[in-house]
């Protein structure tokens, strides 16, 4: 299994941790149970932290009609929406919301270019909440596809997530077997696409990032 260079530091201090707990265990309680208790939990946290990193091998299969997941979970919003943070127009919103037991790279949904990228700080609430997309801490980011429509992505930080990566730079050329960036330990990502895109997914649906088409554009 590979693992995602996003957790590299959190593996190795979460291995570091774990070795030392167990060594003081083993030598400052002379229980045996207790110290196989010890290691059973300590090894089941190791194993949290390596399937949360794991990196899967997806083969990407571009259109530039499609817009495609840019993150694994489930469909928690479809909604008309008017845009304020940059698109400022009424858009269809789609969310994917991402358990800590989901992929947490985040793809990048259509080809263009990075036309909008912006962090922005704000609250932690539970990401499965209607209130998180516009009051919790996030980093928006628009792609303008070559025909100069635009669709925004917002990465959503949630109750346990605390750490939003964004791996792209205003400006650059993008295609949809790049990652957008990836988010630690659970939340959800915010699709802002164009009225007049044909849905193919509906409320509940479990989708793949980079594989799951969400919609076709007109």
């Amino acid at each position: 299994m590979k693992f995602h260079p996003a957790g590299k530091s959190i593996i190795r201090n979460t291995l570091l941790f774990i070795i030392l707990i167990n060594v003081l265990a083993w030598v400052l309680i002379p229980i045996t149970i207790v110290n196989a208790v010890v290691s059973l939990a300590t090894l089941v946290v190791l194993v949290l932290v390596l399937q949360f990193f794991r990196y899967p091998s997806r083969q990407v299969t571009a259109n530039e009609k499609h817009v495609i997941a840019p993150a694994d979970g489930k469909i928690c919003v479809i909604e008309e929406v008017h845009e304020n943070e940059y698109l400022n127009t009424k858009c269809t919103k789609v969310s994917i919301f991402m358990s800590p037991f989901n992929v947490h790279i985040n793809w990048v949904p259509v080809p263009g270019q990075v036309s909008f990228l912006k962090h922005k700080k704000g609250h932690f609430y539970a990401a499965f909440k209607d209130k998180s997309a516009d009051e919790n801490e996030r980093t928006c980011t628009a792609f303008r596809m070559k025909d100069g429509r635009e669709i925004m992505a917002n990465q959503v930080a949630g109750a346990m997530a605390r750490r939003i990566l964004n791996f792209l730079k205003e400006e650059q050329k993008v295609t949809q077997d790049m990652e957008m960036g990836f988010i630690r330990f659970g939340s959800r990502v915010d699709l802002y696409l164009p009225t007049d895109t044909e849905l193919k997914v509906k409320l509940g649906d479990k989708v793949t990032g980079s594989q799951t088409i969400i919609g076709k554009l007109s």
